[in-house]
């Protein structure tokens, strides 16, 4: 290809590309699972204890909390994403999981407030524990990926917000595994809650 050279096409190939995202990838979650050791446990504890779970994330955040929000009802957890139709009115005994990259998106940092108001439990996974988002929360997880708006590249060569979007659904799919052991239930027993209208 005119204007190419080998190692501008080594740098942009989709196989270094795939490579680069899954060791980021492993690197922020091996760090996540030794910082926020606790507070994953206390966020496992928090949603095997609640009335009833609702999650809300803006964006990707918000895709890849479905993702959770799914397995959580195959856990038989009474789940609603915010925002749907059928979701009630949070109130006492329930928990709202967020997702904020930077922990000041409007819409999740108003839901939290209300939910706390309630008398709800509030938690995150954000980038920033001191943000307003970490601020309202009971209980936070706080991951070592860049916002959005981070162009440097310091914490993630990534486009935007990837890397922690990446984190929200493999710490919802850990919570899972973890909660799903605790139950001592087996995969046939959870078979029956997937959807069958596909």
């Amino acid at each position: 290809m005119p204007g190419s050279t080998a190692s501008s096409s080594v740098a942009h190939s989709s196989s270094a590309a795939v490579s680069l995202v899954a060791n980021e990838l492993l690197r922020a979650a091996e760090r996540t699972a030794v910082v926020a050791a606790s507070a994953l446990d206390d966020l496992a504890d928090a949603l095997l204890a609640a009335d009833r779970v609702f999650l809300l994330g803006a964006g990707r955040s918000g895709i890849a909390l479905r993702m959770t929000a799914m397995r959580l009802m195959h856990l038989g957890l009474d789940v609603h994403v915010v925002g749907e139709p059928t979701a009630p009115a949070i109130r006492a005994g329930d928990l709202l999981l967020t997702a904020s990259g930077s922990g000041g998106t409007e819409s999740v940092v108003r839901a939290a407030r209300t939910a706390s108001g309630e008398g709800a439990s509030v938690a995150a996974i954000t980038t920033d524990a001191g943000s307003t988002l970490g601020r309202l929360a009971d209980v936070v997880i706080a991951v070592p990926a860049a916002q959005k708006l981070d162009r440097s590249a310091a914490a993630s060569r990534q486009y935007a917000g990837s890397l922690f979007e990446q984190l929200v659904v493999v710490i919802g799919d850990g919570l899972f595994h973890a909660m799903w052991g605790r139950q001592g239930t087996s995969a046939d027993e959870l078979w029956p809650r997937h959807a069958n209208l596909e």
